[in-house]
């Protein structure tokens, strides 16, 4: 196949997966070439040979068909290493867990923080609702050029970020010893400037930021609202992009969402790749489970556990990770102490406070004040007659959300805005479905709606 040819089949999945995916997975690959209907697909490194191969090997299979081949299949192949089928490739499983890595701050004249040796990939459990960061994560952590710069990650409590944010540190300090990686939270940076100012260092303090390889800078929304910090921020920012040099954010919200947060600075955060960790599924929560299990069997062998436990634990604790470790820690620690095997009455005696707090009723009334509070509209306007363009659709999101995360019926939910009648309820319900599906800013203000409400 001419070059020519797969520069049309190029042009073809540009225009189907987007120009974002298109840099970040299409470009790097070469077509080397197609024999006997398999047609020989190089890219540079194993990760992105597997992710390419699940997630994009059928749209390369069904353009290089279309482009008049005879094409039976595809071999993904990474240099020295074996071919791999797109067919071979499905769900990754949960891989083996390494030995820890030891704890880093980074360079020695670096000020960064101490990683935590669990926080790596090979302990972080992927699942749907955190896949797409786990993949951009990774892809930083191969320590070559990256098209999205920075990699914004997001999310509420106990979802992922800091995990993945050590796990790039842990993964780059591997492959790349020769970089210098900087990992600290956005406290941590206010802090140093401060103290730079108060020394009269800050020549030194800019040297030193605009001097590392990778920044990654934890809870961003820490510096909102504090100009000396954010105006520091937004020039070490701009001299590392200039650089060429990678940056990695997390946030607890979107940057559009970050309130008292420079225009300017959340400009720049939007201008590379912005991904939401999603709240856990059950599948990932009872994978997370499992994964934690096995580890606490080696600690604490002997130990049994009945049928059915871990399925309870993850229908019932949705809150975050963070939760429902540690009501596996304190379960398998409990149980050990009192030599009792692990069974669901255990569970009731030892996690009623969590069970309990998992149990937590969102009322509408909370719905409403919530709503009212991020529209920055008064509670009585919205449950009153106006019929304003502004006060409309957070009535119709607050409507829509009591709806999804509560028992109310129809007819319960209109007495509760104003008395209206549940065919009103039922158009506004309808009204935000519809909007999401085209409104990408709806739909963030639903989901970080949602999990303000869940936590």
């Amino acid at each position: 196949m001419s070059e020519e040819s797969w520069g049309r089949v190029r042009n073809e999945l540009l225009k189907n997966v987007g120009k974002t995916n298109f840099t970040t997975w299409i470009e790097p690959l070469n077509l080397i070439g197609v024999t006997d209907g398999i047609a020989s697909v190089e890219a540079p490194t194993k990760f992105m040979r597997d992710w390419v191969s699940r997630n994009f090997g059928e749209p390369i299979l069904r353009e290089l068909r279309a482009s008049g081949l005879a094409v039976e299949r595809i071999e993904f192949q990474v240099p020295d290493l074996r071919p791999i089928p797109a067919t071979e490739v499905s769900r990754p499983a949960v891989p083996a867990r390494k030995p820890a890595a030891p704890i880093r701050t980074g360079d020695d004249e670096l000020p960064g923080a101490p990683l935590d040796a669990r926080f790596t990939f090979d302990s972080f459990v992927v699942g749907k609702p955190n896949e797409l960061a786990h993949a951009a994560a990774r892809r930083v952590a191969e320590g070559g050029p990256v098209s999205f710069n920075p990699l914004f990650l997001y999310g509420g409590v106990g979802l992922g970020k800091t995990h993945l944010m050590h796990a790039i540190a842990h993964e780059l300090y591997t492959r790349r010893p020769d970089m210098r990686v900087l990992y600290l939270s956005a406290e941590q940076f206010m802090y140093r400037f401060v103290q730079a100012l108060r020394d009269r260092q800050i020549m030194d303090f800019k040297g030193m930021f605009r001097s590392v390889d990778v920044l990654m800078v934890d809870d961003v929304q820490f510096i909102a609202g504090k100009d000396s910090t954010q105006e520091e921020f937004f020039h070490t920012f701009n001299a590392l992009v200039d650089q060429g040099k990678q940056i990695v954010i997390s946030a607890d919200r979107a940057p559009g969402e970050i309130k008292d947060l420079e225009e300017r600075i959340r400009s720049r955060l939007q201008c590379g790749l912005v991904v939401d960790l999603h709240p856990t599924d059950y599948e990932l929560r009872l994978g997370i489970l499992q994964t934690k299990t096995e580890s606490y069997r080696v600690q604490y062998s002997g130990l049994k556990m009945a049928d059915g436990v871990l399925e309870f634990l993850a229908h019932r604790i949705t809150t975050n990770v963070r939760v429902l470790e540690g009501a596996l820690t304190r379960l398998f620690a409990f149980a050990s102490l009192v030599g009792k095997e692990i069974t669901l009455d255990l569970v009731q005696e030892c996690l009623t406070d969590i069970l309990r707090a998992s149990d937590r009723k969102v009322t509408i009334e909370e719905i409403q004040r919530k709503v009212a509070e991020h529209y920055n509209v008064r509670l009585s306007d919205m449950i009153g007659p106006k019929r304003l363009r502004t006060i409309a659709r957070p009535r119709q999101v607050a409507m829509y959300l009591s709806k999804q995360l509560t028992t109310r019926s129809l007819p319960e939910i209109g007495r509760r805005f104003g008395g209206r009648d549940h065919t009103t309820i039922m158009h506004g319900i309808r009204k935000i479905e519809e909007l999401m599906v085209s409104d990408h800013q709806l739909t963030e203000d639903v989901d970080l709606l949602r999990r303000l409400l869940e936590s």
